[in-house]
């Protein structure tokens, strides 16, 4: 059964650790990253964009796909199903499809509004028992098209959005989505001590987890960073995986052509991926 992600999270908060949630594509990531965190006995946050909530055909769909497996595969760990970077729209679906959390972004509102939509969302959420994140200074890179450079939040205007009574925040950092170029200064450290001074105890969340250094991401959870987001690395070893089975010509053996022989490389990858950053997050064992 779906959990809400607020008990995952504080427990992680408190912990000194952190829940990575991955983005899922289609079934076999779904599967892959379902199968790993119970192997792994870790908790796990699946998040879905609203492009690839459209890809998959709908939330009705994910959450049909989601509650399917938890049973079939017997799933025992905790899982949270999260719509990610969500607008406003997208929420009020996901709400009614029956994800178990949400994340609303309004920061490329001016804050007076991000604090109006946050606030009805707080309340609709509050009244069906999911979890919400809010989302404050803009994450760089790309997403879903939008590409921008790593802000860094401001930490007033993250107390404003925290009060409003959500469950966990994701503040820029100078963390960007996708690969990180060369030039990429790191993560502010500073930023995030401010904003952890403002906020106090509320969970955070470091979007753009892929190839941030491990002892930075070690540091942002000692500074009470408890959600990570993973899915570009994910994306990078499920296609080297395939690219390596197809230029090995071994969809060309027997009936290595059959989608569950061809994408069978890649789930792998995926499952091996998300045992490293589970295993980095220090979430292992603690379901």
């Amino acid at each position: 059964m779906l959990v809400s992600a607020k008990e995952m999270l504080d427990k992680a908060r408190e912990g000194k650790y952190a829940v990575g949630q991955f983005n899922i594509n289609n079934l076999e990531w779904t599967k892959a990253i379902l199968l790993t965190a119970e192997e792994l006995k870790s908790p796990v946050i699946l998040g879905v964009s609203e492009g690839a909530g459209k890809y998959m055909t709908g939330y009705k769909t994910v959450v049909g796909m989601v509650n399917g497996m938890l049973e079939e595969l017997k799933i025992t760990v905790p899982v949270a199903l999260h719509l990610d970077h969500g607008s406003y729209d997208g929420c009020m679906k996901c709400i009614e499809a029956g994800f178990s959390s949400v994340m609303f972004d309004g920061s490329h509102y001016p804050i007076a509004e991000n604090i109006e939509k946050t606030t009805e969302l707080v309340k609709i959420c509050r009244d069906k028992g999911l979890s919400i994140e809010a989302e404050v200074g803009s994450i760089g890179g790309e997403e879903d098209g939008v590409v921008g450079m790593g802000e860094c939040a401001d930490p007033n205007e993250c107390k404003a959005i925290a009060d409003l009574g959500i469950d966990f925040l994701a503040a820029g950092i100078g963390n960007i989505h996708g690969k990180y170029p060369a030039n990429w200064p790191g993560l502010s450290f500073e930023t995030l001590e401010a904003v952890k001074e403002k906020v106090g105890d509320m969970p955070l969340v470091l979007h753009g987890g892929t190839g941030i250094p491990a002892d930075m991401i070690k540091k942002a959870i000692s500074l009470g960073v408890a959600k990570i987001n993973v899915n570009t690395e994910c994306q990078l070893s499920f296609a080297a995986a395939t690219r390596e089975y197809i230029e090995a010509g071994k969809d060309q053996q027997g009936k290595g052509y059959d989608p569950r022989k061809l994408l069978a490389p890649g789930t792998e990858a995926i499952k091996a991926t998300v045992k490293e950053k589970m295993e980095l997050f220090g979430s292992v064992g603690k379901a």
